[in-house]
């Protein structure tokens, strides 16, 4: 009989931890609906929430956030999301009547007034030693507070991902670890990739070259690179012809190597400023167009802008 109760017990006490645990597991708050504006923002807080939950990507696909309209399920996913991700005023200029009308309850995170964070104005013209006031180059950038690019600089990214952990954290206390581990993990892999492309980079620092437009700055002053123009400042906005033999007299002049165009924009430019000069061309990706979302994208991103440069900078001319 002594055994019985004994075994009953036993299985009491299991069954009652079960449900507990169950019970516990029940009761969990699932994570907040989260939105983040486009790729390389959004690779950084999904990888801060993997394991936990999923952000929703406004701008998929190779969409440009430059040219980008928001989509009725978009503004569906806005209208339910708890925290919004976005790099700011400078930047994603859909995004702002419908970040100006989030329902009450909707925090924005505007990823560019993150505290010490390198913010650059935008350069005037696309000749970046030689400041041109002309009405073509003023139009580029005149509602454009700042250079929105600035995930472009490693440093800035690991600030934007900090910042993005103590959000979600304050948002979803639950989870406040796990974005802890995940933002610890990825700071330690962004200091690792900060040092290989350095390395990388070193070699061909001092090559000139111009890229299609002005979206490189501070990946350009992070690495200590020789970019000496673009083919336009705002790709919303052609250059005009005046434009287009300052930079192919600029290849000339300045012995400029390589001219990288984007895949989210026509080559037909590129092939234009570079004929009958010895500059070579390439592709540079600074949004990941052809990059799959997620967790990874950016590490691939900001590889893959080093892998281009240095591949076409090597090359002799």
């Amino acid at each position: 009989m002594m055994l019985y109760h004994s075994t009953f017990s036993r299985r009491s006490s299991i069954a009652g931890a079960v449900l507990l645990t169950f019970a516990a597991t029940s009761v969990r708050a699932e994570p907040p609906p989260v939105v983040a504006s486009f790729k390389p923002v959004h690779s950084l807080v999904a990888a801060i929430m993997e394991g936990v939950g999923t952000p929703w990507l406004l701008v998929k696909g190779a969409a440009s956030p430059h040219t980008y309209a928001l989509t009725p399920s978009d503004a569906a996913a806005l209208q339910d999301a708890k925290l919004i991700f976005w790099v700011g005023d400078g930047f994603e200029h859909f995004l702002h009547k419908a970040i100006d009308t989030l329902p009450a309850g909707a925090h924005s995170v505007e990823l560019a007034a993150v505290e010490g964070l390198t913010v650059l104005p935008v350069r005037e013209g696309g000749l970046w030693d030689e400041h041109m006031h002309g009405a073509e180059e003023a139009e580029d950038h005149e509602e454009e507070p700042y250079d929105g690019h600035l995930w472009l600089d490693p440093a800035n990214a690991k600030l934007m991902a900090e910042a993005i952990v103590k959000e979600l954290s304050a948002a979803d206390p639950d989870d406040a670890a796990a974005y802890r581990a995940n933002g610890d993990k990825l700071r330690e892999r962004l200091d690792a990739l900060d040092r290989e492309i350095a390395a990388s980079l070193a070699p061909v620092k001092d090559v000139p070259f111009i890229v299609f437009h002005d979206a490189y700055q501070y990946f350009d002053k992070h690495y200590g690179l020789a970019g000496v123009g673009s083919i336009t400042v705002n790709p919303e906005q052609p250059p005009g012809a005046k434009r287009l033999r300052e930079l192919r007299q600029r290849i000339v002049d300045q012995r400029a190597r390589c001219v990288f165009r984007e895949p989210n924009f026509e080559p037909a430019l590129v092939d234009t400023v570079v004929a009958d000069t010895n500059a070579k061309t390439g592709v540079l990706d600074p949004e990941g167009a052809n990059l799959t979302e997620g967790p990874e994208l950016y590490l691939q991103l900001v590889r893959g802008i080093a892998d281009s440069l240095k591949a076409c900078l090597s090359a002799s001319s």
